[in-house]
């Protein structure tokens, strides 16, 4: 007997029907003798519901007044989920029970909308597994350590998942998407792309942080680190499929670089249409320069990405960095009002209509000349370079939004990622 986590996304959760087909994939499971833990996201288009009625009610530019409240709300959605497949699942005849992340408990640090998972309570779930329950546990939720209810910010999901098959040593973790697994890149810019049968974690967690949304980064750092098998497969084949064969379908997220492994140069490219550019010009070239910037954004919880910072010239340079699109207003504000002063920075300047395009493959790492194809195929578009970034097995590029589907499609060809692996 097997222990199994399965993670529902929101549209394999879109409706009472969609429920109901959940409910008899996962009694399939059960009653091949697994014990199953599943976590659900919201309905589709739950949580954005919820936090636009919020924005009605909100002042402008207030929103970091209201974080806890907004978690407060956001954790509804998959509270209500939860239930509801608790409840079709009783009514196929099974025993099972829901929980909210504050119930398990999943404990969080503070840092609303954006929480990190710092441990996990088994002992209730394991006394209703033991007692051949079905368990529910909502998922991009948790509590922090003053009773606060806290989310994990956008496909939070996927990392509760994960993090609850870590917790409780479960065989594998199953992410059922509304997509039928890892592809080349997305289909729906590249209609040839190809659907991968393994990729490796590396690789995985190298897409997931370039754009790919099938996976949140998090859940593949997750997975990582506590080495949890994963497997990415579609809810929307038929519930009754064979169990064998839905076991094996899908891609599968190896740990293991060996033979059988798709070995091609590049294995997917990646984009992300959330990326904003931000240039602080005419900085002084000093040592500590990049600390005082950079401390700054992170100690207002901002992510960066990709840093660049040009020759100096007359003692002074220009240094720039990207940050997600949601983040960008906050970034210059903090920028013009408070660093670029202090700095006596000539201009602060940016420009919210940039993407990054990336390649991917661990077959990098023995392969010479692949930057360089990637540069030149570009060029033969005319597509300009912005911004460059690499690792061992990835090569990112910041280009004008505009040109993101041509480069991606480009790119694909280029490096004949629609032609199955020798």
């Amino acid at each position: 007997m097997a222990l199994i986590v399965h993670k529902y996304g929101g549209t394999s959760m879109g409706s009472t029907e969609r429920i109901r087909n959940v409910a008899k994939r996962v009694a399939k499971w059960s009653r091949a003798g697994h014990q199953m833990v599943v976590v659900p996201s919201a309905m589709s288009g739950e949580t954005n519901r919820l936090l636009a009625l919020a924005k009605e009610l909100a002042p402008a530019k207030a929103d970091d007044a209201y974080h806890r409240e907004l978690d407060q709300l956001a954790a509804t959605g998959e509270q209500a989920s939860s239930a509801l497949l608790a409840i079709a699942l009783q009514a196929e005849g099974l025993a099972s029970v829901s929980y909210a992340g504050w119930q398990v408990a999943i404990k969080t640090n503070s840092a609303y909308t954006k929480a990190r998972i710092e441990s996990i309570d088994d002992a209730r779930v394991r006394a209703d597994l033991a007692a051949g329950k079905v368990v529910i546990i909502t998922g991009f939720q948790g509590v922090d350590g003053q009773g606060h209810v806290t989310t994990l910010g956008r496909g939070g999901s996927d990392t509760s998942a994960v993090a609850v098959a870590a917790a409780l040593k479960a065989q594998e973790c199953l992410i059922y998407t509304d997509v039928d697994g890892v592809y080349t890149t997305d289909p729906r810019v590249v209609p040839e792309a190809r659907r991968l049968k393994t990729v490796s974690f590396e690789e995985m967690l190298e897409m997931a942080s370039l754009g790919s949304k099938v996976l949140q980064i998090r859940s593949v750092e997750f997975a990582g680190k506590y080495r949890v098998p994963l497997r990415v497969l579609s809810s929307f084949t038929p519930w009754d499929i064979d169990l064998q064969e839905e076991a094996k379908s899908g891609t599968l997220i190896s740990f293991e670089e060996d033979e059988n492994m798709e070995q091609a140069v590049v294995s997917g490219i990646a984009f992300n249409r959330d990326e904003a550019k931000i240039s602080l010009l005419g900085v002084p070239d000093t040592p500590g320069i990049a600390s005082q910037i950079l401390g700054a954004v992170a100690q207002a919880n901002i992510e960066v990405d990709m840093i660049i910072q040009n020759v100096s010239h007359e003692g002074k340079t220009d240094f720039s960095f990207t940050v997600h699109r949601n983040d960008f207003a906050r970034a210059i504000d903090l920028l013009k009002s408070v660093v670029a002063a202090k700095l006596g920075a000539r201009e602060v300047i940016g420009d919210a209509k940039i993407c990054k395009v990336s390649i991917v493959g661990i077959g990098m790492r023995s392969h010479v000349g692949v930057a360089s194809k990637m540069f030149r195929a570009l060029s033969e578009e005319g597509i300009n370079i912005q911004m460059i970034s690499t690792s061992e097995i990835k090569t990112s590029v910041v280009i004008d939004e505009k040109y993101m589907e041509l480069a991606v499609r480009a790119l694909h060809k280029a490096f004949d990622l629609d032609q199955p692996p020798a």
